[in-house]
């Protein structure tokens, strides 16, 4: 008894280092990049990097502006859940409610196969297969737009919605699907107004997680949004080049010289990167306990 009472200790120590271990380099990450973040405001105001609608980081003098790279990171994001959240959501419904068993255990994998394609590959397949043909589609003057990061990006983001969506649809106690139909209600009218409130928690989540690889993917935004440092307009900016955030972090961070002014505003705009991630995920974890709370009462 003594014996396993030691091992259960042991066990449970291994279990807080490794928990421990994970918030102490998620804290030297936030200092690493605020750090170095913090000082490019020595040189250049906070309030002029924040509001400054010009990227120009060779230009004479120095131009820090962060709105063209933020809103092109919106845009891209934006137009990716548009795409992503009801394809998403359908085929989660489709595999834990419609598709026979057979089927169901076919599709999961592929999915989760699309999870782990590495995203060069899809950057190369959107700069080969999809640029030209939305070029030639919609008559613009290059394939490389917003939209085409967009529709990029909801491929990447499906598996996570749908994944975590069909999760929460299928751990819905049985007796309430059955509640319903026993009242009458046809199998769509479960769904829609049974299942999906019931499991909207999960969903939820599903959306802010994909949501969050949405904008923190790197290499194929950079294969095919055309890297144009610009405001884009509204709504026209769709279908004009843009460039995000973590596509200048990308470019740029080889060439800049160490210490340097562009050096520190490249860890700024990671900074803003991490603060954004962050509260979608934060804003992710209340949305499901807010509805997992209602859910209990």
């Amino acid at each position: 008894m003594l014996k396993m009472r030691y091992k259960e200790n042991a066990i449970e120590t291994l279990l807080f280092l490794a928990s421990a271990v994970t918030v102490l380099i998620l804290f030297l990450l936030c200092i690493f990049l605020f750090r170095e973040g913090i000082s490019l405001f020595h040189e250049v105001s906070f309030i002029d990097f924040i509001t400054g609608t010009a990227w120009y980081p060779t230009a004479d003098p120095h131009k820090f502006g962060l709105l063209p790279l933020l809103f092109g990171s919106l845009i891209v994001t934006a137009g990716a859940i548009i795409i992503s959240v009801p394809l998403g959501i359908a085929c989660a419904v489709y595999i834990s409610e419609l598709a026979t068993p057979r089927v169901a255990e076919i599709l999961k994998p592929f999915i989760e196969i699309l999870a782990g394609i590495p995203s060069v590959v899809y950057g190369f397949f959107g700069l080969v297969v999809l640029v030209p043909r939305l070029q030639n589609f919609l008559n613009l003057s290059t394939g490389q737009t917003a939209l085409t990061g967009s529709v990029m990006l909801a491929v990447m983001a499906l598996p996570t919605i749908i994944s975590i969506s069909e999760d929460a649809i299928s751990s819905i106690p049985s007796y309430i699907k059955e509640g319903s139909l026993a009242l009458g209600a046809t199998k769509w009218q479960t769904i829609y107004k049974v299942l999906l409130p019931a499991a909207i928690s999960g969903i939820s989540a599903a959306v802010m997680l994909g949501m969050g690889r949405a904008i923190g993917e790197t290499m194929t935004v950079m294969m095919v949004t055309g890297n144009s440092a610009v405001i884009p307009g509204f709504p026209s900016g769709i279908l004009e080049p843009v460039r995000t955030m973590t596509a200048t972090i990308a470019l740029e961070m080889g060439e800049v010289p160490q210490g340097s002014e562009h050096f520190h505003a490249l860890f700024a705009i990671s900074s803003v990167l991490f603060i954004m991630t962050f509260l979608i995920n934060l804003i992710a974890d209340f949305i499901k306990k807010k509805y997992r709370f209602k859910e209990a009462i």
